[in-house]
């Protein structure tokens, strides 16, 4: 007897040539839909401390609900490929097959989604894999380091009709939907100024001194793991801490501040940066590492073809004092935003006396609380199997269900990975750095940033 995914398959097949054309789906797609039950198998490309401490919880809290299973794990480290495999087993209750690489991994044609945790640069080269071999994809962020990579990405995915979810969680938190209507219904008023910081005191964040015993060069495929990256003699370290090392993480603009930045894409409806310069050193931490440990970020917002209006953007971070609230503070004439406290206020807003001196009526936004109880953790970095992230994740498996597009869509990455790149360009020339959206590249003294 046929199974209920053959049926469904069947079934697609066969109505394909009358819906498919003209709704725009995959024969894949379309069974789906039809199979509104069918279970949803899934792979994890990228055993690491990212999918297990989070991402894995996240889609724990929903899988048996909207019926989804995790049916394979590919790692080309073999120890993470075991322990993801043996792990797994305990958590769904079967087997999950262990894969040696993703080559390996699509060959399995039951595959239908993926959740890709892997190092920052290779994001967006993982993404187009899994969308050549037909599947949809939670992708965490930064989704690109480099405009080659991002405008490979998105165009793979705009051409395709696969469900891809960015790992953007703030975008599927209650407080921050609340924050983006109230300033796109204009009561805000225009925005003149954003600070964002993101400041912890960690001398082993993002080290793996533990690990580094335990990996050995026989034991993984470094040419892999390169990807296109410059060929470089084996380094565990960049390896397992790649986030300290350019060019495989741009570090703190690439994990954090694409955070952030997202939301002032989202809030103002901008895609990205008219330009940016930073400053900053690697002032505390003497490790070994490329990636700086203190930086600010200084962004101009606003219209390309209207240089009178814009606003302010200013990202800072350190990782060597700090209790680890990233703040997100907007200000307008008429007072503040604050995400951290969850508040809109009037503070800094323009009073009485002040106005009246020049002729003018006072602006004070009133108080009001955004906050929503499904988002008490939205100013922490510690996302593992919180409100906001477990959100994110439902949000990502029932679009697979029902092909709308999730809450952070392929574009949102796209976006923040510009202004990401934008700010590693200026990090790493000392200069202004612009976008060309018409060429598709970051700018610096007019000629594309290439690391």
């Amino acid at each position: 007897m046929s199974s209920r995914r053959d049926f469904i398959k069947k079934t697609a097949k066969a109505t394909a040539g009358v819906y498919i054309g003209t709704m725009g789906f995959s024969a894949k797609s379309y069974a789906r839909i039809l199979g509104a039950n069918d279970r949803v198998n899934v792979g994890v490309v990228g055993y690491s401390d990212r999918f297990r401490q989070t991402l894995l919880p996240c889609f724990l809290h929903h899988n048996k609900e909207l019926n989804f299973d995790i049916i394979g794990v590919s790692d080309i480290w073999k120890l993470r490929r075991e322990e993801g495999s043996a792990f797994l087993k305990t958590q769904v209750g079967h087997d999950v097959q262990a894969y040696v690489n993703n080559d390996e991994l699509y060959r399995n044609k039951d595959l239908d989604a993926v959740i890709i945790a892997t190092a920052d640069f290779q994001h967006a080269l993982h993404t187009v894999e899994a969308i050549k071999a037909n599947c949809d994809v939670y992708c965490e962020k930064p989704f690109a380091e480099t405009m080659d990579d991002a405008n490979a990405a998105l165009k793979a995915v705009k051409a395709s009709k696969h469900i891809v979810q960015i790992g953007s969680q703030r975008r599927s938190g209650g407080n921050y939907k609340k924050a983006a209507e109230f300033i796109q219904s204009g009561k805000f008023g225009p925005i003149t100024m954003v600070e964002l910081t993101w400041n912890v005191n960690q001398p082993g964040r993002w080290r793996r001194p533990g690990l580094l015993d335990k990996i050995r060069e026989q034991d993984t495929d470094w040419k892999r793991y390169l990807m296109n990256r410059p060929f470089e003699a084996w380094d565990p370290r960049k390896y397992l801490e790649f986030r300290l090392f350019w060019p495989y993480s741009s570090g703190l603009p690439g994990q954090w501040m694409s955070h952030q930045i997202d939301t002032v894409h989202w809030f103002s409806g901008l895609n990205h940066p008219r330009s940016v310069v930073a400053n900053g050193g690697i002032y505390m931490w003497k490790d070994g590492r490329r990636n700086w440990d203190t930086m600010t970020a200084v962004f101009d917002y606003g219209p390309d073809n209207d240089a009178t209006k814009g606003f302010q953007v200013t990202f800072a971070s350190r990782m060597h004092n700090g209790d680890e609230r990233p703040a997100e503070l907007y200000f307008s004439n008429g007072g503040e935003l604050n995400l951290i406290t969850n508040r809109v206020s009037p503070t800094g807003g323009l009073r009485e006396g002040h106005a009246s001196a020049m002729n003018m009526q006072p602006n004070l936004l009133p108080e009001m609380s955004l906050a929503v109880e499904e988002a008490k953790v939205i100013a922490s970095a510690n996302t593992g199997g919180d409100s906001l992230s477990s959100a994110h994740m439902r949000n990502w498996m029932e679009c697979v269900r029902s092909r709308q597009q999730p809450n952070a869509p392929v574009e949102a990455g796209y976006n923040h990975s510009v202004a990401t790149i934008m700010t590693n360009a200026a990090v790493r020339s000392g200069k202004k750095a612009t976008f060309d959206a018409k060429s598709g590249q970051v700018l610096v003294d007019g000629k594309p940033f290439r690391y």
